[in-house]
């Protein structure tokens, strides 16, 4: 079984959005969210500015409500959608923390987000991919992170497994899917690569939301059952970790999460 975090399980967690109206009451949501996940015996992934909408940072929340952390099982993602400043400064922080497993991936932009140049990571390229964060990462940080990058199947997949070498090339370390519905040739050949694999899982009805996630025309799928999809997941890919997007917190886990922890 994938042992990278000590545990087959990946749960998403959002920080409060910047704009929120109600932001104390969110803070202890997330506060309740944070512990539950560690408690559960899993890891909490916590990504960064999610389809370019403007959340606080996971170092500035667990600063601020100082919350117990546990390096080997919290998981924060970066994106190429901020000032070089603040960027580095996250990663001190980080580093400085203990918290040394990120999630590296180009991101969502918008409007209100500004986006890494090249030129502000001293290197020639078009623009600033995971690849080019993969290596700005390994070369000012030598030795600190262990970066993970994201594949998403939903590509075409000669261009897609390209790319994840050049991931791997740059220094990525494990890899994390796209949710995944059902069996994926694709997926299962991610297995050549070596790397600890965890294969995302879509824990929300709303199959629209997740083909707006990966890029495709959003639909609706009336059949869609994310528990059931969860239970072919186990059974198909049972040596591999499982990152769960949108899983509930208003449900008991405990016919969920089955696999020893």
């Amino acid at each position: 079984m994938n042992t990278l975090f000590g545990t087959p399980y990946l749960i998403e967690l959002l920080t409060p959005k910047q704009d929120n109206d109600d932001f104390e009451a969110r803070l202890e949501v997330f506060a309740e969210r944070y512990r539950r996940i560690l408690d559960a015996g899993a890891v909490v992934s916590i990504p960064d500015n999610p389809m370019g909408n403007v959340h606080f940072t996971a170092i500035e929340v667990m600063d601020f409500l100082d919350l117990p952390i546990e390096p080997e099982r919290t998981l924060l993602h970066l994106n190429s959608f901020h000032l070089k400043s603040d960027m580095d400064a996250f990663l001190r922080a980080a580093a400085d923390g203990g918290l040394t497993k990120l999630l590296v991936v180009s991101g969502d932009g918008s409007p209100r987000l500004p986006r890494l140049e090249p030129s502000d990571l001293g290197v020639e390229a078009r623009v600033v991919t995971s690849v080019v964060l993969l290596g700005y990462i390994e070369r000012e940080f030598p030795c600190v992170f262990t970066c993970g990058v994201a594949f998403n199947q939903y590509d075409p997949p000669e261009h897609e497994l390209e790319r994840l070498e050049w991931k791997v090339d740059a220094g990525a370390r494990f890899v994390i899917t796209q949710p995944v519905i059902g069996e994926d040739k694709v997926v299962a050949a991610l297995a050549d690569f070596g790397l600890p694999l965890f294969i995302g899982a879509w824990m929300s009805k709303r199959v629209d939301l997740l083909m707006q996630c990966v890029g495709l025309e959003p639909c609706l799928d009336q059949h869609y059952d994310p528990f059931d999809n969860l239970a072919l997941l186990d059974r198909a890919y049972p040596e591999l970790g499982l990152y769960l997007a949108l899983l509930s917190f208003k449900r008991d886990w405990s016919d969920l999460l089955t696999r020893k922890l």
